[in-house]
């Protein structure tokens, strides 16, 4: 299937009246999915030929399923499987998709509701309902899925099914293949059909990077929203409220890309604060950072944006030191990106006097370029002492950047396919958190999300240890106790010669100052 400019310009509903924004919903063309079938259609043919075996069988994928808490009936809110999202676009619970890999033609197998559904969650839609609305070849209910199927293997001399299984070298976590009574009846493949799909998802179409640039927009706006409604005394989950409010009330997005972190003062150090046993509730002070890593999901396409600024909206110096270092850090990286980089390799350029990098292949250089940055203005700031290269022998970085720099962005926050097959994670610290060492590829989205913390927890066993001791100057890190740290995240998409920044919110002091004193974004 061609993909034609016309299939991604997407409608869009009114905006509201007074509106605050200046978007509006747009409407998702199913076009995006079916071309999604078809490139995975190509990718299959394309594998099963190269290892000469028969170009035939069914993809077969099940969708996810409502789910209800705990013992209760008290449904939670339903979001799609990803990959099943990716091929299908299907809403709703409890379906199963299947392709044909000769033809290239697609079924979705919906379940059969009961008469009493009509009554309690609303209208029962046909079949022909669901073949139109999702753009598939055929439709039928899920009771009826084993007798269509083996009458279509048969059809194939007994082709295989192929099962999505395989492991999200992200979260570590097994992709479940799909199970139904009758399987036996089948010859399974569960080795072939993960790595491809999961190759599939890397590269976006235009049609999915319209929907993370859409993701993005409607985000970046209701950051700007939040940070210019920021007062001192407020608690930090009113700033998750303004965001959340923001997206679904003008942009439609009913889901978060994640759980919102709205950290300020020491708990802008907790990296992945916002859980349940830290729910962002504290009330911020005159004086205090706040660190807000808030991304909306449309149309199951995310979006994961990181702004950092003074809550009484004001810089003191010692926040320009640290913020400045993590605006460096940030924009030397995206300077850096183009096709055929290795995200770990970039630092080559950056670094040519590091020897101690050579013998591990150039393989971290982004990663690197980052914590070199960092570094500098650190100890240009007078709060590190030392030589540079002997502090990033030491991994003295990971100290203060304990995170990867950046991950792939799409249907999921941490979107799969970091690590082909063969690529390990390194052992050592700050690196064996990078969740991927590709190298870039034109039409990938992926966030760079430089951050600089300090992390008593990872401070004090370094400045005690004896080889790392020598390079803190203790009176200057003592200003910073109870400091926590700064972040800042943007969405990038892999040009053909570059890249381009999909988010779109202020970025330097004077920018956030000015925001944050009532003007307008973009400021001109």
């Amino acid at each position: 299937m061609v993909e034609s400019n016309e299939a991604i310009s997407m409608a869009t509903a009114p905006p509201p009246s007074s509106s605050r924004s200046s978007l509006s919903p747009p409407t998702i063309p199913m076009q995006l999915h079916a071309f999604n079938r078809d490139k995975l259609g190509k990718s299959l043919q394309q594998h099963l030929s190269i290892n000469n075996l028969p170009i035939h069988g069914f993809v077969l994928l099940q969708g996810g399923e409502e789910k209800t808490r705990y013992c209760t009936d008290h449904a939670e809110l339903f979001r799609q499987e990803s990959y099943f999202a990716y091929l299908f676009g299907v809403r709703e619970p409890d379906f199963y998709g299947a392709i044909d890999v000769t033809t290239g033609k697609s079924i979705l197998f919906a379940p059969r509701l009961p008469t009493e559904y009509a009554v309690w969650l609303g209208e029962i839609k046909p079949l022909s309902f669901v073949k139109d609305k999702y753009m598939v070849s055929m439709t039928y209910y899920v009771d009826e899925m084993v007798e269509v199927l083996q009458n279509l293997c048969n059809k194939q001399r007994k082709s295989p099914l192929f099962l999505l299984q395989g492991i999200n070298t992200d979260s570590g976590n097994l992709s479940k293949p799909a199970a139904f009574e009758g399987m036996e009846n089948f010859e399974i493949d569960l080795s072939i059909l993960h790595p491809i799909l999961t190759e599939c998802r890397v590269l976006k179409s235009k049609m999915e990077l319209a929907v993370i640039q859409y993701a993005n927009d409607i985000s970046s706006e209701a950051h700007v929203e939040v940070m210019r409604n920021t007062k001192v005394g407020m608690k930090e989950y009113q700033l998750e409220s303004m965001f959340l409010h923001h997206t679904y009330m003008y942009g439609g997005c009913r889901h978060c890309s994640y759980t919102c972190i709205c950290a300020t003062g020491e708990n802008s150090s907790v990296l992945h604060y916002g859980h349940a046993a830290a729910p962002n509730e504290r009330t911020f002070k005159d004086g205090d950072m706040a660190l807000l890593d808030m991304g909306a999901e449309y149309h199951f396409y995310g979006s994961d944006i990181t702004c950092s600024f003074p809550v009484n909206g004001k810089f003191t110096d010692d926040q320009c030191l640290v913020y400045n270092a993590v605006l460096d850090a940030h924009d030397s990286v995206i300077a850096a990106m183009k096709p055929g980089v290795s995200w770990i390799n970039m630092h080559l350029d950056a670094l040519p006097k590091f020897t101690a990098f050579k013998k591990l292949n150039y393989t971290f250089v982004v990663h690197w370029l980052a914590e070199k940055v960092i570094l500098e203005v650190l100890k240009n700031g007078s709060i590190l002492i030392g030589n540079i290269e002997d502090m990033m022998t030491q991994r003295l970085g990971a100290i203060f950047m304990p995170h990867g720099l950046g991950h792939l962005l799409g249907i999921d926050t941490h979107d799969p396919g970091g690590y082909l097959k063969g690529l390990e994670r390194s052992k050592e610290p700050g690196l064996k958190s990078l969740r991927t060492v590709r190298q870039l590829e034109e039409d990938m989205v992926i966030t760079v999300e430089p951050g600089c913390y300090f992390i008593n927890a990872l401070l004090i066993p370094a400045m005690q240890s004896a080889v790392t001791a020598k390079f803190f100057n203790r009176d200057a890190i003592s200003r910073f106790e109870g400091f926590g740290g700064v972040r800042i995240e943007s969405d990038l998409v892999v040009t053909a010669n570059g890249c381009k920044n999909m988010s779109n919110v202020p970025r330097k002091t004077w920018e956030i100052e000015a925001v944050m004193a009532g003007g307008k974004w973009p400021l001109h």
